[in-house]
């Protein structure tokens, strides 16, 4: 049994059902008589000062977890985007085509679905780009619960896609929700980034110096307005992706790193995140237009967009289906596609970051629905298109 149970935690299974377990704890303590403490807990006060007064960095724990933990796992989704640019699957034109073509429809058709629903709602459009997002660990945990139904093509494929959408926030986020910005503090991570291209150029092969200098021009970013997580994939391109001798810095540092990341940063960011009451929560609140938005972006316009992105680029390219899967099992994985989660909890966090209370509830209802609903409709038909012949 126990060897079993090592085996789970060895695999990809184990991220998505730790990171559900956190979601869903969330969900029941802050709808238990343990809702204060989970309010309190949240919301503890955190400091870093250096000085009397030079350097003050005064933020509840919400905030230190989706503006510090997450650059951490920014820069885990930076070297892997490096390694998939250089040496995987986008690695050449031919072998990115599809899987952009799917995380590029994967974005604009529920962003589209998204805007149209909320076109009344002028607040709530700031948070189009909430249902373009795919978290990456939850889908593959998801993929991965399925064992050997699934075709190993279609795993890769599905990382593929997630890895470019994860490129696509980071770009959404750089360029939409930044605060009011700070010149000096923009020249200061300018400054810090060519270090880092220095530091690359001078044939610096540790990743220590890398994380360091990451982590003064994270400063520097939160300071300037741009989100201080992306702090973390500059510091991460910077990475060589290998030494004289062969061996991989960049593949060193995410074996380090992608423990940590799945089983501590992506689990308490879902925990301090996914909390929400539903009191009072009825049909009316499911259906108002930021939680429809973002249910029907992520179950509706992820589907849709995938599939159709993927099936325009095979009909241009004549490329075909991932090796050994049906259509069936495709459409599966673009459903799967739509488990939004941790990175929409993200965004919409950005998107709303000004916005009330209940705009926040009306963010996680929407994601947690979507996302479950993602999950559920995408193993159905993922059991199902396997039973065929």
């Amino acid at each position: 049994m126990m060897e079993r149970i090592r085996d789970l935690f060895r695999g990809e299974a184990a991220g998505g059902i730790v990171l559900g377990l956190a979601g869903l704890a969330a969900l029941l303590v802050s709808n238990s008589p343990l809702s204060g403490a989970y309010e309190a807990f949240v919301n503890l006060p955190g400091e870093i000062r250096i000085g009397a007064d030079w350097l003050v960095l005064s933020k509840p724990l919400v905030v230190w977890v989706n503006e510090l933990w997450m650059a951490l796992f920014f820069f885990l989704v930076g070297l892997e985007i490096k390694a998939e640019v250089l040496e995987g699957q986008l690695a050449s034109v031919r072998q990115a085509l599809v899987p952009a073509g799917a995380a590029l429809g994967g974005m604009l058709v529920p962003a589209l679905i998204y805007t149209l629903i909320n076109l009344g709602n002028p607040p709530a459009l700031h948070g189009w780009a909430i249902p373009t997002a795919t978290d990456i660990a939850f889908s593959l945990g998801v993929l991965q619960l399925m064992g050997t139904r699934v075709p190993l093509s279609l795993k890769v494929f599905l990382t593929a896609v997630a890895v470019i959408d994860d490129l696509g926030a980071i770009v959404v986020i750089a360029v939409f929700y930044g605060h009011q910005l700070s010149p000096i503090m923009l020249w200061a991570a300018a400054l810090g980034t060519a270090v880092l291209a220095s530091i690359n150029r001078l044939g610096v092969v540790k990743v220590l110096p890398y994380a360091l200098v990451g982590a003064v021009v994270w400063l520097f970013m939160l300071k300037s307005g741009i989100h201080a997580t992306l702090a973390g994939v500059v510091a991460a391109l910077a990475v060589p992706m290998r030494r004289p001798d062969g061996s991989s810095p960049v593949h060193e540092a995410e074996h380090l790193l992608k423990p940590w990341v799945t089983f501590l940063i992506l689990p308490g960011f879902a925990f301090v995140n996914a909390g929400v009451s539903l009191a009072g929560v009825g049909v009316s609140t499911l259906f108002g237009s930021v939680p429809l938005g973002i249910v029907l972006g992520l179950v509706v316009g992820k589907a849709v967009g995938v599939f159709g992105g993927a099936q325009l680029v095979m009909r241009l390219t004549g490329a075909s289906l991932p090796a050994g899967s049906s259509r069936a099992q495709f459409l599966a994985v673009c459903v799967l596609c739509g488990i939004g989660f941790t990175m929409s909890l993200f965004i919409g966090s950005l998107a709303f970051e000004t916005l009330d209370a209940d705009y926040h509830r009306q963010l996680r209802i929407g994601v947690l629905l979507g996302s479950l609903l993602s999950a559920t409709l995408g193993v159905y038909l993922m059991l199902r298109a396997s039973r065929q012949p």
